[in-house]
């Protein structure tokens, strides 16, 4: 049996400081001294640390260690339904932008109840810090792990309680721009392709929507909720355009569910954007593409996981500091469906 693995079950167990130290006849202080940057320690004595190490496959736990500074860099993340690829392009840049920062996260998918039974197991880490993404979350979950002393930032809704910090894009803003610019253009018979409507992101969109259609005194002529999703999207609007309501733009809560109606009025041979003006909202990388060339309104990735960021960093300085929300402006980006 070899010197890793576990007498009582045979499985391989982590190689551990002491066992180093036993194998290269140095104390216990030894080995640590010799991976802690900057330890006095003689260079041979170092070199064959290190080298016993290699041979016997030690690495130094990186998490006891941060302990003992006092910071895990343990960032857990629930990231809430993830149903569309502006979620998955947010939360990949969170992932790399954490990651070269030295922080590794721990990524909790779902909401709802799932979320809450989730956040009992990931409270038993010792957490820097905790973002909430999206605004499917319950809102309980900030707020407890507050109670637990855990700074909390969250993405993409503001949550108020002492020590949560908010990032988010200014929804209301995004959606009245983008409905300005079809109403500019001599649109006149507006629908609306809604998201779920426990999320806080397709409420602010439409009341964003309904504010400009006031200014300009035209009425919201039909209505379709989705599910942020390509085909939820396309039946949403197959229904929609399939009634006979006449529009001439179609607002869309998000870029999915505007490409799924991009299909639904190819699929009815309704001409975009000469018949009717499509508009998306948040810029995924899809909505660039020839195929689809889709106008829509930018929710700033870069801009919110640089604030996050910024705003994690200054919560673990000063813990006590006051709560502070970020609201990121929106901008339209024209293309060819408007």
């Amino acid at each position: 049996m070899s010197q890793g693995d576990d007498i009582a079950t045979g499985r391989p167990r982590r190689v551990t400081a002491q066992m180093v130290a036993d194998a290269a006849g140095v104390s216990r202080s030894a080995v640590s001294r010799a991976f802690t940057p900057g330890a006095y320690l003689d260079d041979g004595k170092r070199r064959r640390i290190r080298d016993v190490a290699a041979r016997i496959g030690y690495q130094p736990n990186a998490l006891a260690a941060g302990l003992k500074g006092g910071r895990s860099h343990l960032v857990a993340i629930f990231v809430g339904d993830m149903r569309s690829p502006q979620d998955t392009e947010f939360v990949s840049l969170l992932v790399r932008e954490l990651n070269d920062r030295g922080k590794w996260p721990i990524l909790i998918d779902g909401g709802g109840d799932r979320a809450l039974e989730a956040f009992d197991d990931v409270m038993r880490y010792p957490l820097d810090a905790l973002i909430v993404r999206g605004g499917s979350m319950p809102a309980a979950i900030a707020a407890q792990s507050a109670k637990f002393g855990v700074p909390v930032i969250s993405s993409g809704r503001v949550m108020d309680g002492p020590g949560i910090d908010s990032v988010c894009c200014r929804n209301g803003d995004g959606a009245r721009t983008g409905a300005d610019v079809l109403i500019a253009r001599g649109r006149r018979r507006f629908g609306f392709l809604n998201g779920p409507a426990d999320y806080s992101s397709s409420q602010e969109r439409r009341a964003g929507l309904l504010s400009a259609l006031d200014a300009g005194g035209l009425p919201l002529v039909a209505e379709r909720a989705c599910d942020f999703t390509v085909d939820g999207g396309h039946a949403a609007a197959l229904d929609l355009l399939g009634r006979g309501d006449r529009i001439d733009a179609l607002v869309c809560a998000n870029d999915a569910s505007a490409i799924g109606a991009l299909a639904a009025a190819a699929d009815l041979g309704i001409d975009v954007p000469g018949a009717l003006s499509i508009v998306g909202f948040d810029d995924i990388g899809m909505a660039g593409w020839r195929m689809f060339n889709l106008s829509t309104v930018r929710n700033p990735n870069v801009a919110s996981v640089a604030e996050i960021l910024r705003l994690l960093e200054r919560r673990l300085e000063d813990p006590a500091r006051p709560a502070e929300t970020i609201c990121i402006a929106p901008q339209f980006v024209p293309r060819g469906t408007h």
